[in-house]
């Protein structure tokens, strides 16, 4: 029985395990409940103790049953190779000595890749990863780090083809920064749209939808640059951290400190001059990496990949007839990624199947008997009739939490730790937007059946959610509270094995006629997705939800009436 282990000691801590085919990977924030989880202060790396310890447990194995461990290398040092040997050091030694004797590095990049790569299901693909910045080149590519990688993949070679390098060229008067980055380029950028207390790309990403991209679009291009071979160029300090040097732009000094001053409607069509320069950006690349590998599917990771919106436009313009994005395309995903590499190219076995989901964490547990907060009550007993009274309160526009098996591994909800609602009304949106203290333009995602997922959209959304769709005109005014100011939705399908969704859509559907739910994070502003029934209790009286159903529990709020399913029978209140 092979174990392979994989760890990411970054931020975005995480583990992954591989055991007789079957993959667990949980991330260390889902129990420090510290968003992106990172260590304390630069320069101190955390180990993910407490997703390696459930990782070890759910498989059933102690750390010398485990075979070979890999991690995904960061250290930021332009030598030529002998850092390796001292970061392997530095992070076994945060391990339990069995596992940090085994422990191997491989490159932030490749990892990155391979975790969408070996659970794609293609033999030749193209890999694209994309981020602010990954391992040290070493002496075969100069100084500096990671930042565009093109490979050419097939089962039994990892080619890299392609090194981007953003060239830092003359731009704003400020302090120069040589390690220039398409993501830094976003993220920077994101900082002086968005105002502090919202997340900056997700947020500068849901804002462009408002937004004229013509208006600063000619002044932006001037700060990226394409060229020939894939080539960026992008003006200093715009493709770095340095959010303190004023970009000129539009008759305003717009900085990082100054972003809540700028009128918002300036504010969105700078993001979407933003958003439209980036995609541009990013499909340069990718058609450059196409004409290298010849390949029809690109495989698309890293923090860039987690921009729906460029995922919708990868697809149609890229040159690929196939796009599969990682499942987790952040810097967690690279503890998958690390373990993936040791299990088929390390240890020779046949590659996992393609999933459909990525709940390869652990259970919620029972909700405690002390636990029903004031204002609610609880009923238990449901058994299989859960699902259709679920659907019959989300038919009456009731905010449901939902815990349903499994933990999603990545940073979205995909049906087990959710909050859903009807999709049909835009002033659920709203209301939402209000329980969950996010910007008013924030757009929410919808789940659908996968079978039904042409009808109501005109291009492609993944069981991932991470790709945005067309929704198709006649159906937008159905799905108001789903359907972005653009006509978009980020849409998440799902399949006929999907365990934590699949039941309650089809009550849905047909109750109402709607194959698709609204569906996002079961969290509080600035915290993770919970992980447990006793944190869902709790954040569902936060909130403020009308319901939130855990196995077989339900938990109503005092003003929603008791259902009426004529199935329910033996049903207790506690």
């Amino acid at each position: 029985m092979p174990a392979v282990l994989g760890l990411n000691f970054h931020h975005d801590t995480s583990a992954a395990l591989v055991v007789d085919g079957r993959l667990y990977a949980a991330e260390e924030e889902r129990w420090s409940g510290i968003k992106h989880h990172r260590y304390a202060r630069k320069g101190v790396l955390t180990a993910p103790t407490r997703s390696l310890q459930w990782c070890l447990e759910a498989a059933g194995i102690e750390p010398q049953d485990v075979d070979t461990v890999w991690a995904a290398s960061m250290r930021p040092n332009p030598a030529a190779g002998w850092w390796l040997a001292e970061e392997r050091d530095e992070l076994a030694a945060l391990l339990p000595a069995p596992l940090g004797e085994h422990l191997r590095l491989l490159s932030h990049h490749t990892a990155h890749v391979l975790s969408g790569y070996l659970l794609s299901g293609h033999d030749h693909a193209a890999g694209l990863v994309i981020d602010a910045g990954g391992s040290s080149l070493g002496a075969d590519f100069g100084p500096g780090r990671e930042r565009i990688t093109g490979y050419d993949l097939r089962p039994d070679r990892i080619d890299r083809v392609h090194q981007g390098m953003p060239v830092v060229v003359p731009g704003p008067v400020g302090p120069r920064r040589v390690h220039s980055s398409l993501g830094h380029f976003y993220r920077n950028l994101a900082r002086r749209v968005v105002p502090p207390g919202d997340e900056p790309e997700g947020s500068m990403m849901a804002l462009a939808a408002f937004g004229d991209p013509h208006r600063f679009g000619p002044q932006l291009r001037e700060l990226l640059r394409l060229g020939d071979e894939g080539e960026i160029r992008v003006a200093h300090p715009m493709g770095s951290a340095d959010g303190d040097t004023p970009l000129l732009i539009g008759g305003r000094s717009w900085t990082a400190r100054n972003a809540a001053e700028q009128p918002e409607t300036e504010r969105a069509d700078l993001a979407a001059a933003v958003q439209e320069i980036f995609s541009e950006a990013v499909v340069h690349v990718a058609r450059h990496v196409q004409r290298i590998t010849d390949a029809s599917t690109l495989v698309f990771s890293g923090g860039c990949a987690l921009n729906s919106h460029l995922n919708g436009r990868l697809a149609d313009e890229s040159g690929f007839a196939n796009l599969f994005i990682a499942p987790a395309p952040h810097d967690a995903g690279t503890a998958v990624g690390a373990a993936l590499y040791g299990w088929h190219y390390q240890l020779g076995q046949e590659r996992l199947p393609v999933p459909t989901d990525a709940a390869w964490g652990p259970y919620p547990g029972a909700v405690p008997e002390t636990a029903v907060p004031p204002g609610y009550r609880a009923l238990n007993g449901f058994g299989e009739t859960l699902a259709p009274t679920v659907a019959a309160l989300l038919a009456e526009n009731h905010l449901v939490g939902w815990v349903r098996g499994p933990l999603e591994f990545g940073p979205r909800a995909l049906g087990h730790r959710s909050i859903l609602a009807h999709p049909g009304n835009a002033s659920t949106r709203d209301r939402l937007n209000t329980t969950k203290r996010r910007a008013a333009y924030r757009p929410f995602a919808p789940a659908v059946l996968a079978e039904h997922s042409a009808e109501w959209f005109e291009t492609a959304g993944d069981p991932f959610m991470n790709r945005v769709a067309r929704v198709r005109q006649n159906r937008a005014g159905h799905i108001a509270a789903v359907t972005h100011h653009d006509g978009t939705a980020r849409v998440q399908t799902v399949g006929a094995d999907h365990q934590g969704l699949r039941e309650l859509l089809e009550q849905f559907h047909h109750r109402t006629g709607l194959p698709l739910l609204l569906n996002t994070s079961f969290n509080r502003k600035g915290a993770p997705i919970l992980r447990t029934a006793a944190q869902a209790v709790l954040a569902t009286a936060d909130l403020g939800l009308d319901a939130l159903a855990v196995g077989d529990t339900l938990l109503l709020a005092d003003h929603v009436p008791d259902p009426h399913e004529p199935a329910r029978t033996g049903l207790r209140s506690r």
